[in-house]
C-alpha cells in the first residue's frame, strides 16, 4: 500500500480489525520508509459496476465506475447536524452498495442509485430525506419544499391509518 505521506510503495500492517458493522476490515499501517502511520479499509466488492450518468437531455452522456464515497458524501451532507450515529450511516451506504452489486447488472443509471438513497433516507430521518431530495430533485423555489413536505405528510398519514 502506497504511503500517503511520502509515496513509498511498502507499508507494514500493524493492526487489523473489523469495522463495527462487519462490512470492512480496518487496517493500521506504518510506512517502511518514513515511519508515518495511516489507516486503510478493505471492503468486499462483488463485481465492477458502471454508473450511467444522464446529461441535460436525459440521455446517457457518460459512464464512470461506481464510487461508494460519492454516496457516503451525499448521505453525510444530508444528515449533517442531525445526530445520527456514523454506524447507521455506514449501514445505509453498505446496504445501498449491496443492492447495487447484487442486482446482477454491470451498469446502473445514476437516477436509480438516487432513488435507493432516497428510500434509505426516508426510513432513517425525514429532514435528511428532504435535504437530499432538494438537491436530487433540483428544488428551485420554497414552493418545491412545501409541496414535497406536504406529500411526505400525506404519505405518513396514510401509513399511520394502516397500522
Amino acid at each position: 500500500m502506497r504511503c500517503p505521506f511520502c509515496a513509498h510503495d511498502d507499508s507494514q500492517v500493524k493492526d487489523s480489525r473489523p469495522t463495527e458493522d462487519n462490512t470492512a476490515i480496518r487496517r493500521r499501517r506504518q510506512c517502511e520508509r518514513c515511519g508515518a502511520r495511516f489507516t486503510t479499509f478493505e471492503r468486499v466488492q462483488l463485481r465492477d459496476v458502471m454508473v450511467l450518468k444522464s446529461g441535460a437531455s436525459g440521455d446517457v452522456s457518460r459512464r464512470e465506475p461506481f464510487n461508494r464515497s460519492k454516496i457516503e458524501q451525499s448521505v453525510a451532507l444530508a444528515c449533517r447536524k442531525r445526530g445520527i450515529a456514523q454506524e447507521r450511516l455506514d449501514q445505509l451506504v453498505s446496504g445501498i452498495q449491496r443492492q447495487i452489486e447484487t442486482l446482477g447488472e454491470s451498469e446502473i443509471e445514476s437516477a436509480r442509485i438516487g432513488e435507493m438513497v432516497m428510500e434509505g433516507l426516508q426510513q432513517l430521518d425525514s429532514v435528511a430525506y428532504i435535504r437530499f431530495a432538494s438537491v436530487y430533485r433540483d428544488f428551485s423555489e420554497a414552493r418545491d419544499f412545501e409541496e414535497f413536505a406536504s406529500s411526505l405528510q400525506e404519505m405518513s398519514g396514510r401509513d399511520a391509518s394502516k397500522g
